[in-house]
């Protein structure tokens, strides 16, 4: 075989993947041989703009498959909004009200359903983040929860302890009010803020500070045992792990009057 027929062959079997049929007058659906987890093709439409150039879009299909299993409102905050932005910038893929398109020439429309696709997949790739939260998005969920359930008067995150020495470097995640003491809310996703969550509590009830503790795990079972017991001893209450939202309100409420 040689260079012009394996460019051939390959050509033939790629286009056989990609099915074309007119949609309405004017539009065009292309079936890609890209596919979701769930095995069904990503499609695409294509229609001629008044300026000569064509326009390829998903038509909000994407982002609707994403809502079936993910709260979409959460890729347009914190670490996810920013990882969107991140793959629309690093194609000419752009996004206009939850619809994902690209501008064209009729000469470079293969290419451009290519690059659509890889952008989408990346795009979709987002929902994992649902699934397997990384330490990234830990801090957004976790701030979002709490958010959730208590007042904003009621929530003050980085908070210094006034009136102990070097207070500057023993910060708190999250002073929660409204309580007879306040609750200092630690969130843990490894094991160096475990670490460090410890050493903060330690110097805090070493100051005689008055307040509860709760601390809030990404995972505690991928913490290591010592880890987690010298963490333990030193707070007062602890969750798991983030998915037990459940859990975290209860105790947030065994502590506090008023909650949402």
């Amino acid at each position: 075989m040689n260079t012009q027929e394996l460019s051939n062959l390959l050509c033939s079997q790629l286009c056989a993947t990609a099915k074309v049929a007119e949609w309405k007058s004017g539009v065009w659906r292309i079936q890609t041989p890209f596919l979701f987890p769930d095995g069904d093709s990503y499609v695409l439409y294509i229609q001629q703009l008044p300026s000569g150039k064509f326009r390829l879009s998903d038509m909000g299909n994407s982002l609707m498959r994403l809502s079936y299993e993910s709260d979409i409102q959460k890729l347009r905050d914190g670490t996810r909004a920013r990882l969107l932005e991140q793959i629309l910038a690093g194609s000419d893929v752009q996004e206009d009200e939850g619809e994902f398109y690209v501008e064209t020439s009729l000469n470079e429309i293969g290419g451009s359903i290519f690059q659509m696709g890889q952008a989408l997949t990346r795009v979709h790739d987002l929902s994992f983040l649902e699934r397997v939260r990384s330490e990234n998005t830990f801090y957004d969920d976790l701030r979002s929860l709490l958010h959730g359930c208590l007042k904003a008067d009621q929530l003050h995150e980085n908070y210094i302890v006034p009136e102990i020495p070097c207070a500057k470097d023993y910060p708190v995640d999250y002073h929660i009010s409204g309580g007879d003491l306040p609750v200092y809310l630690f969130g843990v996703p490894n094991k160096d803020k475990a670490q460090l969550t410890t050493i903060i509590l330690q110097y805090l009830n070493s100051a005689q500070c008055r307040f509860t503790s709760m601390v809030v795990f990404q995972d505690m079972e991928k913490l290591s045992r010592p880890v987690v017991s010298r963490l333990t001893n030193a707070a007062n209450d602890q969750i798991a792990s983030l998915d037990a939202e459940q859990d975290l309100r209860r105790k947030i409420n065994q502590k506090i009057v008023s909650i949402r």
